[in-house]
């Protein structure tokens, strides 16, 4: 078996309004090459978005890869780092006894991918000139402002949560 490919990752959710029109943008960087993608959706919260990045990148390697992934999301990076989306499910997606977990499809797949890849989530200051994070940003604003959003299948307003 070959050495695993070590990559770069910046993530970025952006929503205009929250919840409104979000959109999503993912840099990968391995070996100089970069790729960009970027998505949104008609109806969305921030967080969302800021998983779903992630996710999005996750996805798109075609092999096992070591990962060190940049997110301004303090909410991504706590939940993985310090292994609460875990405690999550193992909790049947309950924060704790009353409170459900916001986002559960979005984490459960989050954590199935990072099953797979080996990841450290890593944060970085927010608008602070780190160009990865400030080019996904523009990403993520982008999307958002999209015409013809697709549906966020897995978006349930907080109304609907409790």
């Amino acid at each position: 078996m070959g050495k695993v490919k070590r990559v770069i990752m910046y993530t970025d959710g952006a929503c205009i309004g929250n919840p409104g029109p979000g959109g999503y943008g993912t840099i990968l960087i391995y070996q100089g090459h970069r790729k960009e993608l970027s998505g949104g959706y008609r109806q969305t919260t921030n967080n969302r978005m800021e998983i779903m990045a992630a996710i999005v990148g996750l996805e798109a390697l075609r092999e096992k890869c070591e990962v060190t992934l940049y997110s301004d999301s303090e909410y991504l990076v706590k939940a993985m780092s310090r292994g609460w989306a875990q405690r999550w499910r193992a909790n049947g997606w309950k924060r704790n006894k009353r409170e459900k977990v916001l986002n559960p499809d979005l984490w459960d797949r989050l954590l199935q991918l990072c099953e797979y890849h080996e990841v450290q989530f890593s944060w970085v200051k927010g608008h602070a000139g780190t160009p990865g994070n400030v080019r996904c940003d523009e990403l993520a604003i982008q999307a958002a402002q999209q015409p013809n959003l697709p549906e966020d299948e897995g978006y349930v307003s907080q109304s609907e949560v409790k």
